[in-house]
């Protein structure tokens, strides 16, 4: 007797390899629904391999620096230089050696419920996770380029134990810790991806909370960057306490 659908689909979620019997079996059987489930599974198995070609690609900095005899190596990525409100948020993250999550990328190439799984399994996984946060009145104060590099100190620092090498996304910190900075290194790296998804999940739950406190802007839609939605907030209803008052066209505004 055939197997239905729903039994083949269960089945089929045990198979590894397409040189496997009962998959050979389903390769030669003319039901189109049949056909439909074997085609989907080589192409999520496709997906899957290229997901894992990825993984192993972006682990090249790692595996290069615990040969030079590093064990701790942190990823440090922020989020937020751009927005015209809210804080820019700094992650440093520092993996175990076995850590395997297939699919990790560039936060920014993730949809939010990826990130958000992703966010809690490195959460789980992680040695250390530190964060650092600076508001937009001390962005004023400072500039964005030496907020977001005290963000970034400011959470190697809370990192427990201490690294003893930094992989930094495309920025050089004045800190005394061994460190390469990688130009688009949260696509290249799975220490700072991680710290970029963590960056990343982190700023858009403060800017959910301030939706809620002004909500008029849209602050969960955009995460306070310069939208034609924030834009037009702004001039119905001026500016508010976490605006940056440095950036254009805020600095307009109160001028």
């Amino acid at each position: 007797m055939k197997l239905t659908i729903k039994e083949i689909e269960q089945k089929l979620g045990t198979i590894k390899d397409e040189k496997d019997d009962f998959f050979r079996q389903l390769q030669k059987d003319e039901r189109k629904g049949v056909q439909a489930i074997v085609k989907k599974w080589q192409r999520l198995r496709e997906l899957r391999q290229l997901q894992h070609e990825k993984f192993i690609n972006m682990t090249v900095y790692e595996r290069k620096y615990r040969q030079e005899g590093y064990q701790l190596i942190a990823g440090i990525d922020e989020v937020g230089r751009g927005p015209l409100a809210g804080p820019v948020v700094a992650s440093a993250v520092i993996l175990p050696h076995d850590f395997y999550l297939p699919g990790i990328d560039d936060s920014k190439k993730l949809n939010e419920q990826k990130r958000e799984q992703f966010y809690t399994q490195i959460k789980e996984a992680a040695l250390a996770v530190g964060l650092g946060i600076i508001d937009n009145d001390e962005i004023d104060r400072l500039n964005i380029f030496a907020a977001t590099k005290k963000a970034m100190s400011l959470a190697i620092s809370q990192l427990e134990p201490k690294p003893d090498f930094l992989l930094i996304d495309a920025v050089k910190l004045d800190i005394p810790y061994q460190q390469e900075p990688i130009i688009k290194g949260d696509g290249l790296s799975i220490s700072i991806a991680a710290a970029s998804i963590v960056a990343k999940v982190t700023r858009d739950r403060i800017l959910k909370d301030y939706d809620q406190e002004y909500p008029n802007y849209g602050f969960a839609n955009h995460a306070g960057y310069g939208t034609k939605e924030h834009l037009e907030a702004i001039r119905t209803y001026g500016i508010t306490p976490i605006h940056r008052k440095s950036f254009s066209p805020i600095k307009e505004y109160i001028s």
